[in-house]
């Protein structure tokens, strides 16, 4: 017996596709805002005919309902191993749910294709509106989003094409490597570069970071070298390894570092202890990221807190006020001691 199948719905990508145009633009002309986005007539009259052609008709009717407020509220997270951005996860939901919304979380590991099939994901259960925090590629999220009609802002890492929320990573790592490189001067009596450990070099908050880590060098009148400038990643056996060849290659190893999180902290940390290359004297330490247990390690740690009530108030005054400006805003991170 032959069993009927159901045939495949047109979607806006498959009308874009038929017509050589957007997404985005296929939406707002079945939206009735193409007139806002200066879409010529003669553009939409032809995708109008296309969906009519196509049986579109129930989609357009879907896509009314759509308008209709879901109060679900999406976020994306690369991780959830440190305190950073399992606390970003926690005061979302709190956040939303003061506000009535119902928040869905999922992480995506910094995959770019998890990234967008959880965006899909998002989408399906009709959300208001999606925070990206800390996505590879924030503008491809933002395309899909704005095809669906839904709003997204981006979070920690910023875009170019949606408002950004992200840490101050220049002021921050500046403040940070001042502090590093004058408590090795009190403590040893001279002035040397520092180590720079972990992080993506290609992303945006490891670049200012550095720039940030040279500036203060700068000031000081110190140069560093490009090989104690290791953005080898965040997994802490990236870390460790990156400090195990830098040994291996004869480098005299500075006496103190900027390490680029928590999780490279604890790969630079496992080096230290299986070596003994620092048994005569620990080296001081700048963390660009905060946990209460690090101040067990000893006092000879500074860290940088990123300041996520701020960063989250920012985002839902972002939601709240409908704005469409694409600004980056950027939040003051707190520079305190462990010890």
């Amino acid at each position: 017996m032959k069993r009927a199948t159901q045939a495949k719905r047109t979607t806006i990508y498959d009308l874009a596709e038929l017509a050589g145009t957007s997404a985005s633009a296929v939406s707002a002309i079945l939206n009735g805002n193409w007139k806002k986005r200066r879409i010529s007539a003669q553009l939409a009259a032809r995708i109008t005919k296309l969906a009519e052609e196509q049986g579109y008709a129930l989609n357009m009717q879907a896509s009314v309902l759509r308008r209709e407020r879901s109060k679900i509220i999406g976020m994306i997270v690369p991780k959830y191993d440190n305190r950073y951005f399992g606390s970003i996860v926690e005061q979302f939901e709190a956040m939303a749910r003061e506000r009535d919304l119902f928040p869905i979380v999922t992480c995506t590991r910094r995959d770019p294709a998890l990234e967008m099939e959880a965006a899909r994901a998002m989408l399906s259960y009709q959300v208001d509106c999606l925070i990206a925090t800390g996505a590879t590629d924030p503008d491809r999220i933002v395309e899909l989003c704005s095809a669906a009609g839904v709003r997204t802002v981006n979070l920690d890492l910023p875009g170019s094409r949606a408002p950004s929320v992200i840490s101050d990573n220049f002021g921050g790592a500046l403040e940070l490597t001042r502090r590093v490189l004058t408590n090795c001067e009190r403590e040893f009596g001279v002035k040397s570069p520092l180590l720079f450990v972990g992080g993506r070099g290609t992303d945006h908050n490891t670049s200012e970071r550095v720039r940030g880590f040279r500036a203060a060098h700068a000031e000081a009148g110190i140069r560093v070298d490009e090989d104690l400038v290791l953005t080898c990643g965040y997994a802490p056996e990236k870390a460790e390894n990156a400090m195990r060849q830098l040994a291996e290659a004869g480098t005299v190893l500075p006496r103190g570092m900027f390490v680029n999180s928590t999780i490279s902290l604890e790969g630079v940390m496992r080096w230290i202890r299986r070596s003994g290359e620092y048994a005569a004297a620990m080296p001081h330490l700048g963390c660009f990221d905060w946990d209460p247990f690090v101040a067990m390690l000893g006092d000879h740690i500074e860290m940088v807190r990123q300041d996520v009530p701020k960063m989250l108030d920012a985002v839902f005054e972002i939601i709240d006020s409908d704005t469409l400006e694409l600004k980056v805003v950027q939040i003051p991170p707190i520079v305190e001691t462990a010890g």
